[in-house]
């Protein structure tokens, strides 16, 4: 359980990473002509608007409290009307890529926050040292595993599964009569999500491999930068 716990320190980087995702959604909503995310104080740095108990909390302590690392979690999503956009496809595709395309970059200043933060102290401090050191320490460890991190909320919210975002972009490709049945699946895609994780062979472990091979140029670019 203790090195379990230890993981708690992914928590302050994941509810960070999750409110830029949310905010990314309503802010280029707002660009694309509708109010309703900005009205209802949805773009803002203040996390609770944008905590989702279940999703933001729960989930990802009981990730770490049974596999020691966050693969999964939301926040809650920001309220669109479509109606309100210009041109309902090409702007409702830009609103979705904006959430995954935020937690790349996230991830790209966690590498180079790491960096900055190596070279500053020297290397890794000894943990059992003063409390700068662990302090230290403990923001490596933050921005690295929020490297992993932030490339798993992409390649999650990518899944092309109602309700996360890849359904979106999914829904536009297909012919107006088959998107709508599709977006009708709603938060009942939530199940598909689960059974496929926990019930279809092999599926995990396709998606783990495709968030280490979006996340290796950020982990070789961290061996760069620290050498």
């Amino acid at each position: 359980m203790q090195s379990y716990l230890e993981n708690i320190y992914i928590i302050p980087i994941l509810i960070f990473s999750v409110v830029i995702h949310e905010m990314a959604h309503a802010w280029v909503a707002l660009k694309c002509g509708d109010t309703t995310a900005r009205d209802l104080g949805r773009i803002t740095f203040n996390p609770i608007p944008h905590i989702d108990i279940v999703g933001s909390i729960l989930v990802p302590l009981f990730s770490i409290l049974t596999t020691g690392r966050v693969l999964i979690a939301w926040a809650k999503p920001v309220p669109v009307d479509p109606r309100n956009f210009r041109n309902f496809k090409r702007d409702d595709t830009l609103v979705t890529i904006a959430g995954p395309l935020s937690n790349l970059i996230i991830a790209f200043f966690c590498v180079l926050s790491f960096a900055a933060i190596y070279h500053i102290s020297g290397g890794i401090p000894d943990e059992n040292s003063s409390f700068a050191s662990q302090f230290t320490t403990y923001l490596l460890k933050m921005f690295y595993a929020g490297i992993l991190l932030n490339v798993s909320l992409a390649v999650f919210n990518m899944l092309p599964i109602p309700p996360l975002d890849g359904s979106h972009i999914l829904a536009n490709i297909l012919p107006d009569e088959l998107a709508e049945r599709y977006r009708n699946i709603g938060f009942m895609g939530i199940f598909i999500i689960l059974a496929l994780f926990n019930f279809v062979p092999g599926f995990s472990k396709t998606f783990v491999g495709i968030i280490y091979f979006v996340a290796e140029p950020y982990l070789n670019l961290v061996n760069i930068l620290v050498k």
